[in-house]
């Protein structure tokens, strides 16, 4: 791709402001995992609690996600997304007043990330298929590349900032910049204007439309072969390095900083395979998103063997690499097989298939730390995440799926084959 390929999606009006939003909210979201985590270890340093927190945010998203593609489809991507942009961002603001105030407790953290949870739900599917609706079907990798870069250029400071804030001033703070995003995101977002869908003079319901959603989805191959997959490895990296990370950095000589460190390693990696990707046209999208995605479990093997900040950031930088070729590999597959009008349904059992189990490991890897040993439990989840990824390319339909340029988007996509 030369240049001005490169930046077309910039010449669409709805794009630009689009990507504007997202640059708020994301500058934002870069800083809110690292906050939060070390707001609940202020308030109480056990990392079952820790976990139940994030399980809190989590768990809402498995049950709402499916709602979220209805909605999305029904009611218009951006007014949902809008929507929830406000909901998350007053319950993120409610957060920081308890954790600055020093009246925090884990209860009232659990309920209202629990708000922010459902808000997530009901926005995600949205986000993952409004790209088709702000630029032209040719322009799909080279705007899901700007939107990679613009997110591997925030995160690669974001979670830096916050370890320092978290040392210097408390989570609090850093908490206080991701509500506000959320708020300013949902005002950029009122100029972006997309025709409605049109709907037939009677509407289905929610269940007929979720029945037409699962048909697409479970006669599709790679899609629901590559989603039972995520099923475990999302849980096993919510638990490794979610929920034990934070807790290994603080008990190692990592720490609060460091672990912002490696945060910001990996999205170096991402930033970094970015201007790669938007050069590089990527064909057989999940075969290198899987082998990609693989890198991901390197800085658990690391945190299990060594865990010294050098060492793990080092990892960090080839995890993100890969993370952002499995990113753009999964967009792409899904945008281009997926009808339009099917496409927020789709992402919603995506989503919800894909995060199932991330509470499970949220509340599991706790004890199992606190009765292995947190090192041991993050070391096996390193092999088992590794192992999983690839033995998901056994799968032909996944090793093979081509970019389906030439294929219109307006019909069912052919299931793939076994």
């Amino acid at each position: 791709m030369i240049r001005s390929d490169a930046l077309a999606p910039l010449r669409e009006r709805n794009f630009r402001w689009y990507a504007a939003s997202r640059l708020v909210n994301m500058a934002g979201g870069t800083m809110a995992s690292v906050a939060l985590a070390f707001a609940v270890l202020e308030v109480s340093d056990s990392p079952s609690a820790l976990g139940t927190v994030l399980a809190a945010i989590s768990i809402p998203m498995v049950v709402f996600l499916l709602a979220g593609g209805v909605v999305a489809d029904r009611f218009g991507r951006t007014l949902v997304i809008q929507a929830s942009n406000v909901v998350a961002g007053l319950s993120q603001l409610a957060i920081a007043v308890l954790v600055l105030s020093g009246h925090a407790r884990i209860w009232q953290l659990v309920v209202l990330a629990a708000l922010i949870g459902t808000a997530s739900a009901l926005s995600f599917p949205a986000l993952a298929s409004v790209m088709p609706q702000l630029v032209p079907r040719e322009q799909l990798q080279q705007a899901n590349v700007l939107m990679s870069m613009m997110r591997g250029a925030l995160t690669v400071i974001g979670p830096s900032v916050a370890g320092i804030l978290v040392v210097t001033v408390g989570p609090g703070w850093a908490l206080v910049v991701d509500g506000v995003s959320y708020l300013g995101a949902a005002l950029l977002l009122l100029p972006v204007h997309i025709p409605r869908r049109e709907r037939g003079t009677e509407t289905p319901g929610m269940l007929a439309e979720l029945r037409e959603g699962w048909t697409v989805f479970r006669g599709t191959t790679w899609l629901w072969v590559v989603v039972a997959s995520f099923a475990v490895l999302n849980a096993i990296h919510s638990g490794a390095i979610t929920t034990l990370g934070p807790v290994l950095a603080k008990q190692s000589d990592i720490g609060e900083r460091g672990w912002g460190l490696i945060l910001s390693a990996e999205a170096i990696g991402l930033l970094l395979m970015t201007f790669v990707m938007i050069r590089v046209r990527l064909e057989r999208p999940l075969l290198w998103g899987m082998l990609g995605v693989g890198l991901l479990g390197a800085p658990m093997l690391m945190l299990g063997l060594y865990p010294q900040t050098l060492a793990v950031m080092a990892v960090a930088l080839l995890a993100g690499a890969g993370v952002e070729v499995f990113n753009l590999g999964w967009n792409l597959a899904m945008q281009e097989n997926v009808p339009d009008e099917m496409l927020s349904r789709a992402y919603s059992y995506d989503a919800l298939g894909s995060f199932v189990a991330i509470p499970v490991g949220q509340l599991l890897f706790g004890p199992l730390g606190a009765a292995f040993g947190i090192q041991r439990v993050i070391l096996v989840g390193g092999i088992a995440y590794v192992g999983i990824a690839l033995l998901t390319l056994a799968s032909r339909s996944v090793r093979t799926l081509p970019r389906a340029s030439g294929i219109s988007t307006t019909s069912a996509p052919a299931p793939a084959g076994p």
